[in-house]
Order: structure tokens, then C-alpha cells, then sequence
């Protein structure tokens, strides 16, 4: 197949803020293993991190950007720690590397998209957004 912009005008660019997300995330199922509030969580902090990853934000400012209780903050933040996406330390996070597959990822039946195909983005952001609604 061959890819071709559709809007031009409108190609993205790593912005002078440095934000953006690895596609293994959806391509090695990390997203699978995820919450909905544990997605928006990492969307966040993948959005306002540094280059190096590092972020301060405080458990209410979270809470109440991204519509939860302090109990779905801390599984969600316990959530992302587990599976090695985000190392934090009061007041600190970090978003890590993505290194290899996810080691508790169960036997998928659905297949992967190879890295020519396109990936059903709509069903992931409805995934993370479904939080915030």
C-alpha cells in the first residue's frame, strides 16, 4: 500500500515541548493490560513530560484534570508502575522507556496490525477517553 498524507498542510512535527507516544504501546498490547483511568493517566503524563520523561504534577491537580478519586489515581498510577511504563516517587513521575512486550500480556486472538497497516486510533482514544466522559 502505498502512504500518502491527505492534508499536507497538517503534517505532524515533534513539538519544540518534546510530547509524544510510542506506537508499541497499542502494537505490544500494552494498552490491553490498561484501565480506561490508567490511559488517561499515561496520556498525561506523556503530554506534559519533559524529554527525559519527568513531570511534577500533584495527586489533586490530577484528579481533578482527569475526572477521578483519589483511590483511581493511586490503582491507576499502581497500574502503570506494574507494567514499567511510569517509575514515580513523590512528587516525580516518569515515563519510561518502552524496552520490550509487556511480560504478563495474556495470549492474544486478535491479530497485530503489521507496522505498514494502520491502527484503529479511534478505538484507542475511545479506550483512554472513556474516563473522562
Amino acid at each position: 500500500m502505498d502512504k500518502r498524507p491527505i492534508c499536507r498542510s497538517k503534517l505532524r512535527k515533534v513539538p519544540q515541548q518534546f510530547s509524544w507516544v510510542d506506537q508499541r504501546l497499542v502494537r505490544e498490547r500494552y494498552i490491553d493490560q490498561l484501565s480506561p483511568q490508567a490511559c488517561a493517566l499515561y496520556l498525561f503524563l506523556v503530554t506534559v513530560a519533559d524529554a527525559q520523561g519527568l513531570s511534577y504534577y500533584a495527586d489533586p491537580s490530577l484528579c481533578q484534570r482527569l475526572s477521578l478519586t483519589g483511590a483511581e489515581l493511586h490503582q491507576a498510577r499502581q497500574a502503570l508502575s506494574t507494567q514499567g511504563l511510569v517509575a514515580y516517587h513523590h512528587p516525580l513521575y516518569q515515563v519510561l522507556a518502552l524496552d520490550a512486550a509487556p511480560s504478563e500480556a495474556p495470549p492474544s486472538t486478535a491479530p497485530v496490525a503489521p507496522d505498514d497497516e494502520p491502527v484503529d486510533i479511534k478505538a484507542v482514544f475511545a479506550r483512554i477517553w472513556e474516563v473522562l466522559s
